[in-house]
């Protein structure tokens, strides 16, 4: 893949690799057409393919930024502010250069939709940026469906070291498909709330939360985040909502509903601008929750993050 010129539009490749061999020959190529071109770079993905990149780059590796996506990623809702526009922002001037993995065989089928979601977002965030993301794909571990859906999230494909542009390109559609209705457990703890309760509401969090097993800083964090997402609800979700609290395979989940309706797909994954006072819940929550699931249609919004015990 040759290195774009910096006056270009934003650039986003995925990688289909199948051995460690390929995917270390191809990143490390990326990384080296980056280190020519002189663009600062930034390396995302989990940590056994970090060490992959790392040993192959040798000592110009000190040159990059290395993050381990399972921990910076492991919430897909913060890798577009934190990690990509994180770096990116940090370079305002000329190309900047990123492989970022955010989708690895270890996924659940829980955080799938919003992995998805985030690889078509990519295209919306960064559009008309001089950014350069190559999003490596695993065709030996990874589902059939996932696989395709990348040839819908991304315009460019390289396979086999050939690079060609993808004919499904599509990244709205992905948007929508994974846009999908969440139901509350049926053992879920619920509360409704209008502003009267938004103190009432929090602590009713708070005691759950720590009933179900949450201490210390993850039972302030699920505090602050019902805080913010009830605030939401009365301010701008119609003046009332409903929380809905459980418990299911290793973490507490905080599902909170109300009658309002996103219009911006990025709501939640920029960064604040400076100064600004408002639109700051939704990415704090992002910022704080190991995932978050959004739902939102004419009927209402849905926001449901979850914290691990």
């Amino acid at each position: 893949m040759s290195a774009p010129a910096a006056s270009e539009a934003f650039v986003h490749p995925a990688l289909f690799y199948r051995t460690a061999e390929e995917y270390t020959q191809q990143t490390v190529s990326f990384l080296r057409e980056g280190m020519a071109a002189g663009e600062p770079m930034a390396v995302a993905v989990p940590g056994p393919n970090l060490e992959l990149i790392r040993r192959g780059m040798g000592s110009a590796a000190e040159d990059i930024v290395f993050l381990d996506m399972t921990e910076a990623g492991r919430n897909p809702g913060r890798i577009i502010p934190k990690v990509l526009r994180g770096f990116a922002d940090a370079h305002p001037q000329g190309r900047v250069r990123i492989i970022g993995e955010p989708i690895w065989a270890g996924r659940s089928v829980t955080e799938y939709p919003a992995c998805a979601q985030h690889e078509a977002l990519i295209n919306a965030a960064f559009e008309g940026r001089p950014v350069t993301i190559l999003c490596p794909y695993d065709e030996t571990h990874l589902d059939a469906a996932v696989l395709a859906d990348a040839r819908v999230t991304h315009p460019t494909l390289i396979s086999g070291g050939l690079e060609q542009s993808s004919d499904s390109y599509d990244w709205q559609s992905v948007v929508a498909r994974y846009n999908e209705p969440l139901s509350p457990a049926p053992n879920a703890a619920v509360f409704s709330f209008g502003e009267a309760e938004l103190r009432e509401v929090r602590y009713f969090a708070v005691e759950q939360a720590g009933r179900l097993g949450l201490t210390g800083t993850r039972l302030q964090d699920a505090e602050l985040a019902v805080g913010e997402l009830t605030t939401n609800s009365v301010v701008h979700g119609g003046g009332s909502g409903t929380l809905a609290i459980w418990a299911e395979q290793g973490q507490v989940v905080c599902d909170i509903r109300d009658g309002g309706r996103f219009t911006d797909p990025l709501a939640g994954r920029k960064p604040p601008e400076p100064g600004q006072l408002g639109g700051r819940g939704l990415i704090l929550v992002n910022y704080m929750a190991d995932l978050v699931r959004v739902h939102t249609s004419a009927e209402g919004t849905t926001i449901r993050f979850y914290l691990n015990l």
